[in-house]
């Protein structure tokens, strides 16, 4: 398939630059698959949605805040770094920008007392630069302390205090990620307490987003794109609640094409049930979902609008199919849905 066959006309004022006033209060498209229609609620509606006998999954990945911005030692050049994954203790591999002017052995300090800077070791992948970190005191305080939160690129003002908490799932747990899983944005703990209440289990899985999702897909022909690996983590109660759901003929219900990935990346056939089951641990995958993919889990997906040309319009339209989600995606166009992380959800049910 052509890269082409996913792309899409969104006009630029379309692309939400901050979050909705709540989290659970921003539009909300329902998508019927069996009979291609749509529907225009609230978030808040999703209650309407789900049953009683569904599985909801949820990423639990927490976003770092891994942009720092500092100054080489030496010439006083100022450098901006995001923080990639740790490699090994405090070896990491970082983006850095401008990546020209640092070369192995430079050093950068990201406060005034030199209290926390790091040293470049070597070069890494698509001109990402292995640096280790030296500091005083517990590495994730001073992150805190001196990082901001890794917002999109197509979020174009600074980071301000809200971002901290806006840009961060109220159920995340485990630290690795450098963007958002953003489907789950729109999730309040009361909302998840109603969700509750009706009898939909919930499963929590970890994937940690890494660089991927600031990778555009570069190659004409799809077939040939390579995703980045992640790491993730799926819990022996996690996958017991996913299997049970299954066994018992309910529907997995992903939110994210995240957790989405997680759960088909650990997929595997059970000869004993004739059904594909969820298998607990931890992993790497690279796993790329475009059309022509048979979902192994998951039914049904809760996420928000994504880019042109974009890994993640793929996986939708694996899930759908391409020319019915360009539909939908053209009508969120003419309704004025808002677009990207901040943006609106949309439940293929």
């Amino acid at each position: 398939m052509h890269i082409n066959d996913f792309d899409y006309e969104l006009p630029k004022e379309l692309i939400a630059q901050t979050p909705s006033e709540t989290r659970d209060g921003c539009r909300l498209m329902v998508v019927h698959r069996r009979d291609g229609s749509v529907e225009h609620r609230h978030f808040y509606d999703i209650l309407e949605y789900l049953r009683p006998d569904d599985c909801l999954i949820l990423n639990n990945s927490k976003v770092l805040p891994a942009r720092l911005f500092g100054v080489k030692e030496g010439t006083g050049a100022k450098i901006e770094f995001l923080l990639i994954k740790r490699i090994q203790g405090d070896t990491w591999e970082t983006m850095v920008r401008p990546g020209k002017r640092l070369k192995i052995g430079d050093s950068v300090s990201f406060s005034e007392e030199k209290l926390f800077k790091a040293t470049v070791k070597d070069y890494g992948e698509d001109g990402t630069r292995i640096v280790e970190f030296r500091y005083e005191g517990i590495f994730m305080e001073r992150l805190e302390e001196l990082g901001e939160m890794p917002l999109p690129p197509y979020i174009e003002r600074d980071n301000n205090s809200e971002d901290k908490d806006r840009y961060q799932t109220v159920y995340c747990k485990e630290e690795g990620s450098v963007a958002a899983p953003t489907a789950g944005l729109h999730f309040t703990e009361e909302l998840l307490e109603k969700v509750r209440d009706m009898g939909v289990k919930i499963a929590y899985v970890t994937l940690h987003v890494g660089i991927g999702t600031f990778r555009p897909v570069k190659v004409e022909n799809i077939e040939e794109h390579h995703m980045h690996f992640e790491e993730y983590y799926i819990s022996e109660e996690a996958a017991d609640t996913i299997n049970n759901t299954i066994l018992a003929g309910g529907r997995i219900v992903s939110v994210g094409t995240t957790s989405t990935r997680t759960v088909e990346s650990a997929a595997a056939f059970d000869e004993t049930t004739g059904k594909w089951l969820v298998q607990a641990g931890s992993g790497s995958t690279g796993i790329f979902i475009y059309p022509g993919y048979e979902f192994k889990i998951i039914r049904s997906l809760i996420t928000n609008f994504h880019l042109p040309k974009s890994t993640l319009l793929m996986l939708i339209s694996a899930l759908y199919n391409r020319e019915d989600i360009l539909r939908v995606y053209e009508i969120a166009v003419k309704e004025q849905y808002r677009f990207f992380s901040y943006g609106d959800a949309m439940f293929i049910e």
